[in-house]
C-alpha cells in the first residue's frame, strides 16, 4: 500500500491538519496540539481560512523533547531516479513544528536544554543522505521481496519494512499504533542510492546501487565499535547492486560491519587511539548471536578481514581469527588479507590475489535473477561480509572489485555483453561504475567518520595517485578534529533520534539534565594557556627587539608554556575530547 506522496500541512493555533493532495479521499489527518490526539476526519471543508499552509512531502514522525512533542516533516526533496516505475527521492530539507505555542512553562535551564535537543535532531536530519519512496520498499533486497507472499505486499510500507534499515521507526511509533494511518507512515532509508541509465554495446539498462545503513548500534567512528549484547555490530551496511534490462532483473548483495567482538577505541587526542578488547565479556556468545542472524538473513558467509596483521591491529586479527576457529560454524569461512602490507608501495594490482582466493565462493554464492516471465533464474546463496577497522576505505575498495566481477557475469547472462567479454577499461560505463562506487564510499564515510572516504582515487581511476595521497592526508586531518571534538555531540544526536535515549518532559526539574555538567579546570585553562603562549611566541618572532637576549628569553618562556600545555593536554587527553553525554545517562532499552 503506497504512502501519500504530496500533502499540505495546515497549522492553526490548536491543530496540525494534514491534507493529502494526491488522493480523491475526503480525509484529513488531524493532530490536536493540546490533547495530542491523532485522528482521521472526513471533512476537507473544515480547514480554517486563518491556517498557515505549506506543502510537505511526507511525515517523518513525532519526537518528544522537554518542551513537548514536535511534528517533523519533509519540506524539500530531489528525484534520484526510478526503479520499475517507482520514483526514489532524496530528502533535502525538513522542519520541526512544536505542539506547544511557547516555552513559558519551562525554566531557563530547560529552555537551553530543549534548544540543544532541537539542534541534535536537526543535525541528524541534515546529515546526508536520506531517501524514501512513496510506492517502493527500499529496505528489502530484490531477493527478499520476491520471496514474500501477496499478503505481505499489501501491507503498508512501514509495517512490511525491514526495521533494521528504517531510520525514523522510533519517531513514527505514535502514528504506527493506528493502522488506519498507514498511508501517512513514510519509512526513510539512510545510506546511499544511485540510479544510472547506462549503455553498453548499444543496449540500454539501469545500473543501481543501494546501501542500507543499519539503525542498531548506529553511531560515530570511535564511539561505536564492535558488538552489543544482542549481536548487533557497529556500522553494519547492506549494499545491493541491481541491473534492470528488458524486463529482467539481477541483484547482488554484500555486507560490511565492525569486527564482531566486544572492543573499544575511544578518542584521546592521539592520532590513532589503541583498540581495547574486553577481558570480561563473552565474545563467543556475541559472535554466535551475530552470525546466527547473518546466516538466517543471507545464507553462508565469507568473512573478508582486511586489517593489518602487524602492529596494533594484529591483536584484533588474532582474536577475530581464533574466535572463528572456536565457533566451529560450517556456515562461515574466514579469509584474512593484510591490505596495507600486500598493497604497499602503491602495488594495488595485488588485490587480484584476494579476488582469486574468493573465486570458488563467488561462483557458489552466485546472484539473484528474475526473468521476463517473472520466474527465478537463480538465487544468491551466501554473502561476502567485508571489514577493516572502520569498515569504510579498504572495505569499499574490495566490495567494488567483487561487484565488478559479478556485474560482468550478470551483463553476459543478460546478453548485454558477449560471453567472455569484459567491461572495457575507460569506456563510458566503466567511468560510471567507478565513480558510483567511489561516491558510495564517500557517502558512507561522511555518515560514520565525518569525512569522505580514503583511497577513492583507486576506485575512481583504477590506480593509486599522488593527489589521492594528498587528499587522504587532508581527510585524515579533518577526521582527527571531528572524531576528537565533534563526535560526542553527533553520537548523542543519533541516540536521541533513534530512541536509544528518551527525553522526559520533567527533565531538568525532578531529575538532573544529562546535558549539564561542570567541566574540569584543566579543560578550560590548558587550551587558553596554549593559545596565548603560541600567540606570544609569534609576536616575539615577528616584532624585532633591540635586545636579542631579552627577545630570546621571552620566546623561551612562551614557547615552554605552549609545549607544557600541549603535553598536559595529551596526558589528560580523554578529558578534552567531546564525549557523548546521553550515553552516560539513563538509556531506555525497549
Amino acid at each position: 500500500m503506497a504512502v501519500y506522496e504530496t500533502l499540505k500541512l495546515h497549522i492553526t493555533s490548536d491543530k496540525f491538519i494534514v491534507e493529502p493532495v494526491d488522493s480523491s479521499n475526503n480525509e484529513l489527518l488531524v493532530i490536536d496540539r493540546v490533547s495530542q490526539e491523532i485522528a482521521l476526519q472526513g471533512n476537507k471543508g473544515q480547514i480554517p481560512a486563518s491556517a498557515i499552509t505549506r506543502t510537505i512531502y511526507g511525515i517523518l514522525g513525532i519526537i518528544r523533547l522537554i518542551a513537548g512533542p514536535y511534528l517533523v516533516v519533509i519540506t524539500k526533496k530531489k528525484k534520484v531516479g526510478e526503479i520499475n516505475g517507482n520514483t526514489i527521492w532524496q530528502i533535502l530539507d525538513t522542519e520541526m513544528h512544536s505542539y506547544k505555542r511557547s516555552t513559558t512553562h519551562l525554566t531557563e535551564g530547560q529552555i537551553a536544554d530543549n534548544k540543544l535537543y532541537i539542534s541534535m535532531v536537526e543535525s541528524v536530519l541534515k546529515t546526508e543522505y536520506y531517501y524514501f519512496s512513496s510506492s517502493f520498499d527500499l529496505t528489502h533486497s530484490s531477493q527478499r521481496l520476491y520471496n514474500t507472499s501477496p499478503d505481505f505486499t499489501s501491507m503498508g510500507l512501514l509495517e512490511r519494512a525491514d526495521q533494521r534499515f528504517v531510520w525514523n521507526g522510533h519517531i513514527l511509533r505514535e502514528l504506527a499504533q493506528q493502522p488506519e494511518l498507514s498511508r501517512y507512515c513514510l519509512p526513510i532509508l539512510h545510506g546511499f542510492i544511485s540510479i544510472k541509465s547506462c549503455e553498453l554495446n548499444n543496449k540500454r539498462f539501469d545500473y543501481i546501487v543501494i546501501s542500507r545503513r543499519c539503525i542498531y548500534r548506529a553511531g560515530t567512528r570511535f564511539y561505536m565499535r564492535g558488538l552489543d549484547q544482542q549481536g548487533q555490530v557497529a556500522n553494519f551496511v547492506e549494499t545491493e547492486q541491481l541491473v534492470l534490462y528488458d524486463g529482467q532483473r539481477c541483484s547482488f548483495v554484500q555486507t560490511r560491519g565492525s569486527i564482531p567482538l566486544f572492543w573499544f577505541q575511544r578518542p584521546n587526542l592521539k592520532r590513532m587511539p589503541l583498540p581495547s578488547i574486553s577481558s570480561t565479556s563473552n565474545h563467543m556468545d556475541g559472535f554466535q548471536r551475530h552470525f546466527d542472524d547473518q546466516v538466517y538473513n543471507y545464507g553462508k558467509q565469507v568473512i573478508i578481514n582486511l586489517i593489518n596483521q602487524s602492529g596494533y591491529e594484529h591483536l584484533m586479527e588474532k582474536a577475530f581469527s581464533q574466535t572463528v576457529v572456536n565457533s566451529q560454524n560450517d556456515s562461515i569461512r574466514y579469509e584474512a588479507f593484510d591490505f596495507h602490507n600486500q598493497c604497499k608501495k602503491m602495488r594495488w594490482d595485488r588485490l587480484s590475489i584476494l579476488i582469486d582466493r574468493l573465486e570458488n565462493e563467488r561462483r557458489q554464492f552466485g546472484y539473484f535473477m528474475v526473468q521476463k516471465d517473472g520466474k527465478i533464474a537463480c538465487q544468491q546463496e551466501g554473502v561476502f561480509r567485508t571489514n577493516c577497522m572502520d569498515c569504510l576505505d579498504r572495505t569499499n575498495v574490495v566490495q567494488s572489485m567483487l561487484a565488478r566481477e559479478i556485474l560482468q557475469e550478470q551483463l553476459q547472462r543478460l546478453g548485454i555483453l558477449a560471453v567472455g567479454e569484459k567491461i572495457e577499461i575507460g569506456c563510458s560505463f566503466d567511468l560510471i561504475f567507478k565513480n558510483l562506487w567511489a561516491d558510495n564510499a564517500d557517502y558512507l564515510a561522511k555518515q560514520y567518520a565525518g569525512t569522505g572516504a580514503l583511497k577513492t582515487d583507486f576506485t575512481r581511476t583504477g590506480k593509486r595517485t599522488k593527489m589521492g595521497l594528498v587528499m587522504d592526508g587532508w581527510n585524515s586531518a579533518v577526521r582527527y578534529f571531528k572524531n576528537n571534538f565533534a563526535d560526542g555531540f553527533r553520537q548523542d544526536a543519533i541516540d536521541l533520534f533513534l530512541g536509544n535515549y528518551i527525553v522526559e518532559e520533567n527533565e531538568g526539574i525532578t531529575q538532573n539534565s544529562p546535558l549539564r555538567g561542570e567541566r574540569d579546570w584543566k579543560v578550560i585553562s590548558l587550551p587558553i594557556i596554549c593559545l596565548v603562549a603560541m600567540a606570544m611566541c609569534l609576536i616575539c618572532i615577528l616584532l624585532p627587539s633591540e635586545h636579542f637576549s631579552e627577545q630570546l628569553m621571552y620566546l623561551a618562556f612562551w614557547g615552554g608554556s605552549a609545549i607544557f600545555s600541549l603535553v598536559a593536554m595529551f596526558v589528560y587527553g580523554q578529558d578534552f575530547v567531546d564525549l557523548p553525554k546521553l550515553a552516560q545517562a539513563k538509556v531506555k532499552v525497549e
